[in-house]
């Protein structure tokens, strides 16, 4: 069990830093005025970073359908850092209360 949460928050750790470059963390932000976003919105961004965690969590847990609920949560959790509702202490504990809970439901399906 402590090593799922070692792979989950391992895995977040891997998505939100190396796997999310520079160019997401910009065009992600609803407000951001990049000359990308003309090209491609925001959304797409925020999307395609969210199920980058989703996949990680699928990935962990072998539960598919908990990948898609740690894309979903990770989308409006990021929304609302990108919307500067909290900042990134906030952000995280937010993002790390969702891998204590897809644990908890692993223990459950397994």
């Amino acid at each position: 069990m402590l090593s799922l949460l070692f792979y989950l928050i391992a895995g977040h750790f891997i998505a939100d830093y190396p796997l999310q470059s520079d160019t997401i963390g910009i065009n992600k932000h609803r407000l951001a005025k990049t000359e990308l976003q003309k090209y491609v919105p925001w959304y797409y961004w925020l999307t395609g970073h969210a199920f980058t965690h989703g996949a990680m969590v699928g990935l962990a847990t072998g539960i598919y359908w908990l990948g898609c609920l740690e894309t979903i949560a990770h989308f409006l959790i990021d929304l609302g850092k990108c919307e500067k509702k909290y900042g990134l202490v906030v952000d995280h504990i937010l993002h790390f209360i969702c891998k204590i809970i897809w644990l908890v439901i692993w223990c459950y399906c397994k």
